[in-house]
């Protein structure tokens, strides 16, 4: 008999997790699994591809009105007879207001979030909260299941989360999950009455579907040199050290175009400094590709500026695609990057970025013994879906 498994998540927007939950739902046995996904939102360039078998369930009418400015929130409540959920609404509205640190706030407001929201009405063998905060909280507050699993996708440290807010929702997991090993060494760190929970899965990658979708025709015709990173045009990935370095290798005379794949709420603060730089044809928002591959293939080098990563998806589809590769050393960097071997670790420091740079457009030979590293490296992890499947037994 199948099992009936549940995955959790905000929306489909094109961020690692929800690339890494694509590949997933595509990798599953569905002969043997039954699976739904709920999304906080029925939203984001991937919906599209979630995969025929995988049962999508409706969308939560109320949790909207926390994405509304108050005031048309607390109307269209009080307009639909929902009294209860204007009252939770104008609560979290005082969180809001008050709680500067983001990521807090979102953790503190859940509690009214999860007031307004209805039970899944199911029973699941198991139901998996895809990414931190509210997929968790929802898997634990609102879904019936034999077996709860819970996946950090990033250094728990550096997203700037509460541990005592998480706490009793980690002290309800049967399992807490993580993409790289450091990732799971601080979480067993910060949660040591949980180290038996914490387990490791790599994201699953396929290589040939990264060839295969690489070879898409674009237009990328540049002379220059072309530089590309992959990333939310957030702070967590480092753009405006990025653009300074990018200032950097023009003023020593470097031929460079580079671009940014991505979007997020930097984009106006990067564009500003783009036009102060001088660097408006040189340093480029794409904003979000469906298919990314064909930029990444069509680039000289690939450049990743993060502050701090769980495990860098875009790092190994890099990989694939055999590029000379410049990565900050944020905690997970060598994880995945073996300095001098397949790629050049350097400080978070726009000098530092530059002079990797540089380093490469300057030694042929150190990018094409990256290159054979490269091509005899096992990149392939579709076979990290086993773990998973112990983990739902």
């Amino acid at each position: 008999m199948k099992k009936k498994v549940l995955f959790v998540m905000n929306n489909l927007w094109c961020g690692g997790a929800e690339k890494a939950l694509i590949s997933l739902l595509e990798t599953i046995d569905y002969s043997k699994y039954d699976v739904d996904l709920f999304l906080l939102k029925h939203e984001g360039l991937f919906l599209s591809n979630i995969p025929k078998e995988v049962n999508l369930l409706a969308e939560p009418p109320e949790y909207k009105y926390y994405d509304m400015p108050i005031k048309t929130a607390v109307l269209d409540c009080l307009k639909n007879g929902k009294l209860d959920v204007a009252l939770y609404r104008i609560l979290a509205g005082a969180i809001y207001k008050s709680e500067k640190n983001k990521i807090r706030c979102e953790q503190r407001v859940w509690k009214y979030i999860s007031k307004s929201l209805k039970d899944i009405n199911m029973k699941y063998d198991v139901a998996i909260g895809y990414l931190e905060k509210n997929p968790i909280y929802f898997c634990i507050d609102k879904v019936n299941a034999a077996n709860r699993i819970g996946f950090i996708h990033n250094d728990y440290d550096k997203l700037g989360m509460d541990p005592t807010l998480d706490q009793p929702y980690f002290d309800k997991l049967d399992h807490v999950v993580t993409v790289s090993e450091e990732c799971g060494n601080i979480l067993k760190r910060r949660f040591p009455m949980h180290s038996h929970k914490v387990e490791v899965m790599h994201n699953i990658v396929s290589p040939t579907a990264i060839r295969k979708l690489s070879k898409e025709q674009i237009a990328m015709n540049d002379t220059e040199i072309k530089l590309v990173s992959v990333g939310r045009l957030n702070y967590q990935k480092g753009f405006e050290l990025a653009i300074n370095s990018c200032k950097m290798l023009v003023q020593a005379g470097y031929p460079v175009k580079w671009y940014i794949i991505g979007e997020g709420e930097e984009r106006m603060k990067l564009e500003k400094m783009i036009k102060e730089q001088g660097l408006e044809g040189l340093f480029i928002l794409l904003g979000i590709k469906e298919n990314p591959y064909p930029y990444m293939k069509e680039a000289d080098i690939y450049v990743q500026t993060s502050r701090f990563e769980g495990k860098s998806i875009a790092i190994d589809e890099a990989k694939i695609l055999q590029k000379p590769i410049v990565v900050t050393n944020f905690n997970t960097a060598k994880d995945q990057i073996n300095n001098l071997k397949n790629g050049i670790i350097v400080d978070m420091t726009a000098e530092s970025i530059s002079e990797g740079i540089k380093t490469l457009i300057d030694n042929e030979d150190l990018r094409h013994q990256f290159k054979f590293n490269l091509s005899n490296e096992h990149l392939g992890t579709e076979d990290e879906i086993h773990k998973l499947y112990a983990l739902f037994n």
